[in-house]
């Protein structure tokens, strides 16, 4: 190994509030079991609300009824969102009937699946929260690290019957959700009555990984299968791209500094695609992602949070100081990245049949919002499926659900109960709608300027009409809808985007890489739906007359001058 001394410091200025509180907290305890007991408030202080995110929870309001409880002298009405971690979008019928118990129990009766495999929901009074969460850990899954400063749902190819690898890939995921998860007792302490636990014991470190201040913002790990990169592996700040050799993984192409989120009008800030540094052995994995957290651990900012993601630690300081610092703490070198292919992003839907031998389907989930709807009664069908399912239930990063490893025996009653509740692989929708995306945006995102998981159907439904009249009907365009610049749909890679700006205001942006490894432009700024159908009308029967073969949307856009490529964040704004 090369010698290396690491010169590089970390970044000056004042710690921001949310250090100041992470430092205080007594490793995320804080003053929780007091304030989630006040019985004046169904809120809680701003200070705790921020713990309580590394808990899986964030605090609410009903935006739609702000400004009638303002007048009616009420306090906003409160409700926490709870994350679910679920590692590589994996759940048993068992956690699957108790999601959906809880979501009518203690919820506003619906579930959603996130861009990141996970459980949401939505609607819990904080009077419900300790009963919620105890309930989720009684199925064997958690709501710790779902939010916070710390690594998130650890994210991978969502069908491991599909091949042998993917089953070894779902594992790893799974092995390093597990590793990073953060080691403090408060969680069990505060949720589950765990007994006190000193944590000052002579030579016991409690954060082994993360210390006492966590990260300066949210880590994100994805691993993809190419050539599918149905996880948008460059949005990850570290992802693990599988090498197949002869059949069998090799080992992982390590990518590192992606990244979704920025502000607008704020340069400084910008997505990210990740960069491949090297390759590494499968068994090497979690000790090149453990050193990568560490090393953003410590020299990420903990200033100005907007600029404290990893993406722009490594932008700041450079690939080759990372990779040397990540060569000297792992005392051992990547080696040369090999060659791999991407073709696509999104999900297949419909029945597959496994290597194993067992069945798959993947269902189409608009916006992936569980509830029922006329002729869709979709939560009744799944809890229905769920009580004679013998597999399991994936979430995939496209907010898709696929109902796995069905044996040949139970294929027939599991397609009977979907056509009986009208679940549905989309068939009947354009490939458009099918690859669409959206977060949850308003009434419950504090963040939200403008709506994105309620309109975006709507402007499908406008758009497709212009699909239609130009024969594009079957032809798979990456769409994704958010309601705020935080990225949490992944906007920066879809083809043609959407980020809220103002209440009926989006920036449009087009040409993304079809398969996810380009981002793309703002092309119109602050336009409304009649501007939008205005701008896309012509350009998509432009893209149907003059595409070349096989040109996907994102492609043509750049080729015919509408929008120039963008391969690096950093010029993102130029």
């Amino acid at each position: 190994m090369a010698n290396y001394e690491s010169v590089v410091k970390p970044i000056g200025g004042p710690p921001s509030d949310v250090e100041h509180i992470k430092q205080e907290s007594n490793y995320l305890r804080g003053a929780l079991v007091e304030t989630l007991s006040n019985p004046v408030t169904g809120g809680l202080p701003e200070d705790d609300n921020r713990l309580l995110k590394f808990h899986g929870s964030y605090m609410q309001d009903d935006r739609d009824l702000r400004s009638e409880r303002e007048r009616s002298k009420l306090e906003p009405a409160f409700q926490f969102m709870l994350r679910v971690v679920a590692p590589g979008g994996v759940a048993t019928p068992a956690q699957w009937l108790v999601m959906d118990e809880l979501a009518h129990k203690y919820g506003n009766g619906t579930l959603r699946l996130t861009t990141r495999q996970a459980f949401q929901m939505h609607g819990v009074l904080k009077w419900n929260l300790k009963k919620t969460i105890k309930s989720i850990n009684d199925t064997l899954m958690t709501t710790l690290a779902a939010c916070g400063d710390v690594n998130r749902n650890v994210m991978s190819g969502p069908n491991p019957y599909q091949s042998e690898v993917h089953g070894e890939v779902y594992e790893w995921a799974r092995k390093l959700s597990d590793h990073l998860a953060p080691r403090t007792p408060a969680y069990h302490e505060i949720w589950l009555d765990g007994e006190k636990v000193v944590d000052s014991k002579e030579g016991v470190e409690v954060e082994p990984i993360y210390g006492p201040v966590y990260l300066p913002r949210k880590f994100k790990i994805g691993l993809a299968v190419p050539p599918a990169n149905d996880v948008d592996v460059f949005s990850q700040d570290l992802g693990f791209i599988a090498i197949l050799e002869d059949g069998k993984l090799a080992g992982f192409n390590v990518s590192v500094g992606g990244g979704m989120g920025m502000t607008h009008g704020d340069t400084s800030t910008y997505p990210q695609l990740g960069r491949v540094i090297g390759f590494c052995r499968p068994e090497q994995v979690i000790d090149v992602a453990e050193k990568t957290v560490t090393i953003q651990r410590d020299y990420g900012n903990r200033s100005v949070r907007k600029n404290a993601r990893f993406k722009y630690t490594i932008d700041r300081h450079g690939l080759e100081w990372f990779s040397g610092e990540l060569h000297h703490r792992l005392g051992w070198e990547l080696e040369p990245a090999r060659t791999y292919h991407f073709d696509h992003n999104g999900d297949r839907y419909g029945w597959v049949k496994g290597v194993d031998g067992k069945w798959n389907l993947t269902l189409y989930i608009q916006s992936g919002r569980i509830q029922d709807r006329e002729g869709n009664l979709l939560m009744t069908g799944l809890r229905e499926i769920a009580k004679i399912h013998g597999g399991d239930f994936r979430l995939t990063p496209n907010q898709n659900l696929i109902i796995g490893g069905v044996s040949s025996a139970k294929k027939r009653k599991v397609n009977e109960l979907a056509n009986k509740y009208g679940l549905t692989d989309g068939a009947h929708h354009t490939a458009l709608r099918r690859s669409a995306m959206s977060c949850v945006a308003l009434p419950t995102c504090g963040l939200a300027m403008a709506e994105a998981e309620r309109y975006l159907p709507l402007l499908l439904d406008k758009l497709e009409l212009v699909i239609d009249e130009a024969g594009l009907r079957d032809e798979e365009i990456v769409i994704r809808m958010t309601g705020c610049p935080n990225g949490c749909a992944r906007p920066a890679l879809g083809e043609i985007s959407f980020i809220g700006k103002a209440p009926g205001k989006y920036n449009m942006y087009l040409g993304a890489g079809f398969s996810g490894d380009r981002l793309n432009k703002l092309y119109k700024e602050s336009i409304d739906e009649k501007e939008i159908l205005e701008t896309l009308t012509p350009i998509i029967h432009r893209y149907a007359k003059e595409r070349q073969a096989g040109e996907h949307f994102g492609d043509f856009v750049i080729r015919s001058g509408y929008v120039k490529a963008v391969t690096s964040g950093i010029h993102f704004h130029d």
